[in-house]
């Protein structure tokens, strides 16, 4: 279909406000200006896009696939031209990275402080989520480039490009509050106290979900939370066991101890992944270059 690409542009406008008004105000142009777009797609798609009331505007079924496919376009082709202005001021492009808030506070900092002496006309931007939130990001096309947990159920695994650490998960609980006959503890014992983990949407949540799983156990956490840091905070304190990457721990805590479980958990890895389908900046390059390689 011959569709000029500012038709698109209205209807996505429209369909992510919801608001013939709000799209209006977004591109500057009036309001009979949009409905009139929105009409002509309509027309040459032959199909209705939204459903219209005086209170409100829904996508119909169609307008939903439509924006489905348009939206991860309408990125693309933004992400080309943030590029080419960041290539224009400072010869890279910007790097933006998608990772966890464990991972940047205890992995990254140190090669982001590298990446910003090397080239410190490069502006860097980071963005926070879960390790199954950055994997809808970089499909998207979202970032440049994400570092999260492996295995990850929504990672494309042909994105993978280094797997930069190995980790182990562990219980850890204050002795104060626990205290234990033996020297391991086997997962229905644990079940048997309050468990304090990350929240469900994340790849740490369904690792541990998945553990408990294979010894046809249900695992019901006490407390989920969106921080490693926190959890440990409440460990310390005695509000129950949390269930952490080993790198988060500091050596020598007197508050905290390491439970051994009588099941094998087994070690997961950090990874670096790109988009393969799409251009790569020379500062995602750089930026993995830096980055070390188990």
């Amino acid at each position: 279909m011959d569709i000029n690409y500012e038709l698109y542009k209205v209807f996505y406008c429209v369909a992510t406000t919801l608001s013939f008004s709000d799209a209006s105000r977004q591109l500057f142009i009036s309001q009979s200006a949009v409905s009139q777009s929105v009409k002509t797609l309509e027309r040459k798609l032959g199909q209705p896009l939204f459903a219209r009331s005086t209170k409100k505007v829904q996508l119909t079924p169609a307008g939903q696939i439509l924006l489905k496919h348009i939206e991860p376009a309408i990125h693309l082709i933004h992400r080309g031209e943030d590029q080419l202005a960041d290539i224009k001021n400072s010869g890279l492009g910007q790097l933006h990275i998608g990772a966890t808030d464990t991972i940047c506070r205890y992995l990254l900092v140190p090669y982001l402080k590298q990446f910003h002496a090397k080239f410190p006309t490069v502006p860097i931007k980071v963005t926070n989520a879960s390790s199954l939130t950055c994997a809808g990001l970089l499909e998207q096309g979202k970032v440049d480039l994400i570092v999260t947990n492996a295995p990850n159920a929504r990672l494309n695994h042909s994105y993978v490009q280094k797997t930069i650490a190995i980790f182990r998960d562990v219980f850890i609980a204050n002795p104060a509050f626990f205290q234990f006959d033996e020297e391991q503890i086997s997962f229905q014992e644990l079940k048997g106290h309050p468990i304090l983990m990350l929240e469900p949407k994340s790849a740490t949540s369904a690792f541990l979900h998945h553990q408990f799983l294979k010894h046809q156990l249900e695992l019901i956490p006490e407390i989920e939370l969106n921080s490693n840091d926190l959890l440990i905070d409440l460990a310390r304190i005695g509000l129950g066991i949390a269930f952490i990457p080993d790198y988060c721990l500091a050596e020598g805590d007197p508050d905290l101890i390491v439970l051994h479980t009588k099941e094998e958990i087994p070690a997961r890895h950090v990874v670096a992944s790109v988009n393969t389908a799409l251009p790569s900046a020379v500062s995602t390059e750089e930026f993995l270059k830096l980055l070390p390689e188990m």
